[in-house]
Formats: C-alpha cells, structure tokens, sequence
C-alpha cells in the first residue's frame, strides 16, 4: 500500500521528521511518501496560518488521487481542512490529533496533552472536544516554546517537554500523554522512557491507522458528506446567463 503524509507547513526539515518517524513503525510493503507544499506559512501556530495551509494542502491530496494514494496522513495537531480532505480522497485521510486521541482513550482512561504555545491550548480542547473525549482529556498543557523553536532549541524543548510531562503525571493524574505537535515526533521514545508514563506521537498513531484501515479494505464513505465535491461549472454558467434581477 501507498500512504502519503502531508505536513501543511513549508518547513522541509519537519517534514523529513515526520516521515523518518513514520518510516520506523511502518509496516514491510508499506510504501511511505511525504511532501509539504510550497508558500503555505512555515509553521502552523492559530487559525490564520491553518486557513492558508489548506488549499496547498488540499492541492497535493489531488495530486496523490492521480498517483494511486491509498491513505494520507495530514501530520499537523490541529487536523486543518481534514473533514475537506476526506471529501476529495477516495481512501481514509487520518489526522494526527485525531489519531492520538483514539490511541490515548484506547490505552488508558485519562490523558493530558503537551503542546508548544499557550495560544493552542484552546483550539486543542476544543478538537478534543469535538473528537468526543473532552471527558477523558484531563488537561491540555503549552511548554512556551514556538513550533520552530523544536529543532532550534532542541535540548531546552525536551527539558520542558519532559518537566510538563511529570507535572501532568502528578496535577491531572494523567496515565498518558499526546505530544501535541509533528515536530515533537522523533521525542516521543525518550520521553516515555525517562518519565515513566505512555506518550503518544500522533504521527506514528496516524500512520498506523491508515495501514490497518487499508488493509482491511475500508475506504471513505462518499454517501452525503464526505462524498465529492459538486462541480460548479455548469450552475456558474446558468449565473451568469441569468436575466439580472431589478434592484428595488
């Protein structure tokens, strides 16, 4: 099978992370592609920057219909344009927050989730929200530390990450934690390692998602919602050929 992860951000570098993550649990037959379009912000941090990642992103998902795509992967925690992926993709399009979430609330009863600026913390509890484990998500937590600061700081980002962790573990009695960002990815091992609880990666979660959904043969629902989007060829000409209507 053929899974191709889309990171919606024009930062190569977290793109080649995310696919290095994604490539150590994939399974042998499991072809991994990546790509992060061009002229989308270079990180993803409030709803401006995720409004002007989808089209691009929306844009390579055509792409991979064209080229066989089995599955895509969009490796950005706030899931932008997912329902809209799904519209245009024949097979399961997995968000990595979205991913996390049904891993965490499959693996324990409560969880906590790290992420990097505060101003994320409210559009996180309102994903989770939606996702329908607001009751299991004890508490959404920020390091302050920006998405890029990841790889610039890298060895001040794992310190927070991992003093963020341990907090959780002893205030929300949290028994897992989401990393609440891509570029958190290749932490994930150490982290869990050195504090003792399970942390969750929504890049791999994802991943593996979209390789059981393929292999069992499931693909998404083109009835009502998620079915294609409408062309507007024809109704933009009846418009336009329209007699214009008398102002009053």
């Amino acid at each position: 099978m053929h899974i191709h992860l889309i990171n919606p951000n024009s930062t190569a570098s977290m793109t080649a992370q995310a696919l290095d993550s994604a490539l150590k649990v994939a399974s042998a037959g499991t072809r991994v592609t990546a790509v992060n379009p061009v002229g989308t912000p270079v990180s993803i941090e409030g709803s401006a920057d995720e409004a002007l990642s989808v089209p691009a992103m929306l844009q390579e998902i055509r792409k991979g219909e064209t080229q066989g795509v089995d599955a895509y992967v969009i490796a950005c925690f706030d899931d932008p344009g997912l329902h809209a992926a799904r519209e245009i993709a024949r097979g399961p399009v997995i968000g990595i927050c979205q991913a996390a979430v049904q891993v965490a609330m499959t693996i324990s009863r409560r969880f906590s989730v790290v992420t990097t600026l505060p101003r994320s913390v409210p559009i996180i509890e309102d994903i989770v929200q939606a996702y329908g484990a607001g009751h299991h998500c004890r508490a959404v937590h920020a390091i302050d530390l920006p998405v890029l600061g990841l790889e610039e700081e890298p060895e001040t980002a794992e310190r927070l990450l991992r003093e963020t962790i341990e907090r959780a573990k002893a205030e929300d009695r949290a028994e897992a934690i989401i990393l609440g960002c891509a570029g958190m990815s290749s932490l994930c091992e150490r982290l869990s390692a050195a504090t003792g609880v399970p942390v969750i990666d929504g890049v791999t979660a994802a991943l593996k998602i979209a390789e059981a959904l393929v292999g069992a043969g499931y693909a998404t629902s083109k009835v009502s919602t998620y079915d294609y989007p409408r062309p507007k060829g024809q109704f933009s000409e009846r418009m336009e050929s329209a007699p214009a209507r008398a102002s009053i």
